[in-house]
């Protein structure tokens, strides 16, 4: 069967996750972060795509995005994968695949869902009981949407823009929004939505990409729904 093809539009928030081969560690030292973070700025330049939020888990990575063209975020991931497999094979003297196929995504509805899946990507570490609170957790954008913290790889969106007239208003009303956890249907939400490669909105976002795209952008009606597998510890998924 053909893979489908995945749902990109130009200026369309793209939230994507690519994880390591067999659910394997693909970070193995800080120095292994800190080169990732590094290229990854560098290729969303090269690329013209924006991140708004990322978080680099043990064994998988989540990046919200958005580009003005739709190939964009392809093309960013691509470049990146191959020079971080490049590296990890030879510092590690090892051979192969490091990821898990192509990545998946979802395109966001940016005026209900964005805020919603940076928080989402944000207590990823949270939510894997690897740290108490996102703040915590050094390898993630929250400490520089929520605390300031200078990153030039982090470009806000305007939504985020949209929380206050400064910076510091900005980055409170942020904070605010993580004082409860989100609900349990809404990360099943964001889950379904980012594996299927389906539009993550209200039934009238969906509708309009669909129109779009001239093709379906939801789950379809037939069939059992497929059960995500359950997790194998926190830290090794929690997507």
């Amino acid at each position: 069967m053909p893979r489908r093809p995945r749902l990109a539009l130009p200026g369309y928030p793209l939230h994507l996750i690519q994880r390591g081969n067999n659910r394997q560690p693909c970070f193995f030292a800080d120095e292994d972060y800190l080169r990732y973070l590094e290229w990854l700025a560098e290729y969303a330049d090269k690329t013209g795509c924006r991140v708004h939020a990322y978080v680099l888990m043990t064994n998988h990575v989540h990046l919200l995005l958005s580009a003005d063209r739709g190939d964009a975020p392809g093309a960013l991931m691509k470049a990146l994968g191959q020079r971080y497999v490049q590296y990890v094979n030879r510092v590690y003297r090892r051979s192969g695949t490091l990821w898990e196929g192509r990545f998946r995504s979802c395109l966001t509805q940016e005026e209900t869902y964005l805020l919603s899946c940076q928080r989402y990507i944000e207590l990823n570490p949270v939510r894997a009981d690897m740290v108490a609170h996102p703040a915590d957790y050094r390898w993630s954008s929250y400490r520089v949407n929520a605390q300031g913290e200078v990153n030039s790889l982090v470009r806000p969106h305007a939504i985020y823009e949209s929380l206050g007239p400064d910076s510091a208003s900005r980055q409170a009303a942020y904070r605010e929004l993580f004082r409860f956890e989100l609900e349990p249907g809404l990360v099943d939400e964001i889950r379904r939505a980012t594996h299927g490669n389906f539009a993550l909105g209200h039934a009238d976002f969906a509708a309009q990409i669909a129109d779009t795209l001239g093709r379906r952008v939801t789950p379809g009606s037939s069939g059992r729904p497929r059960k995500l597998a359950p997790p194998k510890s926190g830290e090794l998924f929690d997507e």
